[in-house]
């Protein structure tokens, strides 16, 4: 199994050469100033982190799983001291307001922290991972005195959160819930049902699990409009902040799963359990999308860390592995064969790999220096920021994450019939990475969102406001000859995807099936454009830096090349979409229902 290298060169690359990280920092109002030091110290020590004590826990973790028991769950061996070590060393409140105990740092440098930590040991990570939109969701709805019995343990690591949100039988239509809340005379609430395919709900890492369940009062309305959101913790907190008894909330199972064997899926039971409204009454749909949102940009992060897992194990193979002779002759003449990174083929998919990883973190990390303006900016960059992360946050969830498991598939390819077995870990990031087009909200019903919502149910205008960035931009490098192709095949492409919406839009005002059957070729074709742009970008920047002879030139190179790569062999991918969009619904929807199988 390769061992797991911290891309600390891309990272810096995307941060300062292509983002200008310094003049985004010190744009912003944020408590804490972020020296480029700092940041370095940041990603240093997560590096050595990440390398050293969660990537060899890896592939052992997920030989040896989790361990269910009427008395709880054990996680594998070496998990619960990594999170001991993770605690001590200050990383769970790396990004949380000073206020409320954390160091007060943009959301950007956890996410810098969360990608190392994910591409080591995606299984480990979902341990801490949700505690922090927990903590965002209760400090922007809880009640004083929730923030002062929960944040804080929160914050320290000491506890930490989940959301529990489905139900075996409504999925992802939580509108469907059973689950019942009803009201006990010293305010709080008692919490009965069974909540499914909850991430970290059950272990023994901290020593309470505070969870965020969905649930329904006495006379709420059906659906959507008549949830409420409650704390549940598995242990009664007492007024000084101490542990209180054993809450009636137990873990019935935990999932057999196809990956992230070593992340406990957990059915809960809550049996009676004592819980406290947070928010207000039957709108606890909309609190609740305080941790979804953050959860889904989490989730895209999971398609560049199992991508990224996958390109360094590829490229490392490919360079060693002996097979055949190039076409063009002996590469190798002293050696038996040429390393199988000569071969056009195998060229294709390393290529086809590097641009969708390194594109996709150009991506993310942009789409998260947006949630640093909308934290910390003035007026108008959190106006913008708002805008765009509106629109683009179900296209990082879901474009991301399908690229993510296309790098993860083509690392096993790379690897032929040695990639099929465990010993090079490389089907295991097939097996963790599967998932990530699935929870959060899967790639259809990002679509949906995206097409319905953020697109036509704004008019269109979200979409202006990202493409005039866009334009403006492509307009700026009109004259730059090293980029004109570039430029004007992201013109063309600009143009039609305006046009294509408009036919979208049309089709749905005669019938709304339009719409679906089009939307996942819709965000897909946007995913495409959107790294087309970031592309273009890193181009044009590393093109500069040649000129001029600054910095790591076979790096600078390397980005012109695989930018150059992404426009001759990966953007043409839009055309099929687009001609599948103008196709329409007609075909998707004509055959009946009871006719899909007639074996």
């Amino acid at each position: 199994m390769s061992a797991y290298k911290a891309p600390l060169n891309d990272m810096q690359f995307t941060l300062h050469d292509l983002l200008d990280s310094d003049a985004h920092y010190a744009s912003l109002n944020s408590p804490e100033s972020l020296t480029p030091d700092l940041l370095k110290a940041v990603l240093d020590n997560m590096a050595q982190f990440s390398e050293e004590v969660l990537a060899p826990l890896n592939q052992s973790g997920d030989d040896e799983g989790c361990e269910w028991s009427p008395e709880g769950v054990t996680t594998p061996a070496g998990f619960k001291e990594a999170y001991t070590q993770y605690v001590e060393g200050g990383w769970p409140g790396l990004a949380v307001d000073s206020a409320i105990g954390g160091q007060g740092l943009p959301p950007s440098i956890g996410f810098y922290a969360d990608e190392m930590v994910g591409t080591s040991n995606w299984s480990w990570s979902m341990y801490p991972g949700l505690s922090r939109a927990s903590v965002r969701l209760i400090s922007e709805d809880g009640t004083d005195e929730q923030k002062r019995l929960y944040l804080g343990k929160i914050v320290e690591g000491t506890w930490t959160g989940t959301m529990c949100l489905t139900e075996a039988h409504c999925g992802s239509d939580v509108g469907l819930l059973k689950t019942k809340a009803a009201p006990n005379t010293d305010g709080s609430y008692s919490i009965t049902g069974t909540k499914i395919f909850i991430s970290a709900g059950e272990h023994d890492m901290a020593e309470n699990i505070i969870h965020l369940v969905l649930a329904r009062l006495p006379g709420a309305p059906d659906g959507t409009k008549g949830i409420s959101l409650f704390i549940v913790p598995k242990f009664d907190v007492n007024e000084d902040g101490s542990l209180g008894e054993r809450n009636a909330v137990q873990c019935g199972s935990i999932e057999k799963k196809m990956g992230i064997n070593a992340s406990v899926t957990a059915v809960l039971n809550f049996d009676g359990a004592r819980g406290y409204l947070i928010g207000k009454e039957n709108e606890g749909i909309n609190s609740m999308f305080i941790m979804m949102n953050a959860a889904r940009v989490g989730t895209a992060m999971q398609g560049l860390c199992m991508g990224e897992a996958a390109l360094q194990s590829s490229v490392e193979y490919a360079q060693e592995r002996l097979q055949m002779r190039a076409l063009t002759g002996p590469k190798n003449p002293d050696g038996p064969a040429d390393p199988i990174i000569v071969h056009p083929d195998v060229r294709r998919m390393l290529l086809t790999q590097k641009s969708l990883v390194e594109g996709s973190r150009a991506f993310l990390y942009w789409l998260i220096m947006q949630v640093d303006k909308d934290s910390y900016g003035d007026e108008e960059q959190r106006s913008d920021a708002d805008i765009a992360l509106a629109l683009l946050t179900p296209v990082a969830k879901a474009f991301v994450t399908e690229v993510g498991l296309e790098s993860a598939n083509l690392g096993l390819q790379c690897f032929g019939g040695h990639g099929y077995i465990k010993e090079h870990g490389v089907e295991q990031i097939v097996r963790d990475a599967r998932i990530a087009t699935v929870y959060e909200g899967t790639t259809g019903i990002q679509a949906l969102d995206f097409i319905g919502r953020k697109v036509l149910g704004t008019g269109g205008e979200s979409l202006k406001s990202f493409t005039r960035v866009v334009n403006k931009y492509c307009k700026s490098q009109q004259d730059n000859a090293g980029v004109a192709d570039m430029v004007t095949r992201l013109q063309e492409l600009l143009e039609e995807w305006g046009e294509l919406t408009m036919v979208i839009g049309a089709g749905a005002m005669e019938n709304p099936d339009e719409a679906g059957a089009a939307s996942v070729d819709y965000l897909m074709y946007s995913g495409y454009i959107v790294l087309a742009w970031f592309w273009l970008q890193m181009a044009e920047v590393s093109q500069r830096k040649l000129a001029a002879g600054e910095g790591d030139a076979r790096l600078y190179t390397a980005k012109v090349q695989t930018a150059q790569f992404y426009f001759d062999r990966v953007l043409p991918r839009t055309l099929s979409h687009a001609a599948s969009i103008r196709a329409g619904a007609a075909s998707t929807m004509a055959m009946e229902a009871e006719n899909f199988y007639l074996g």
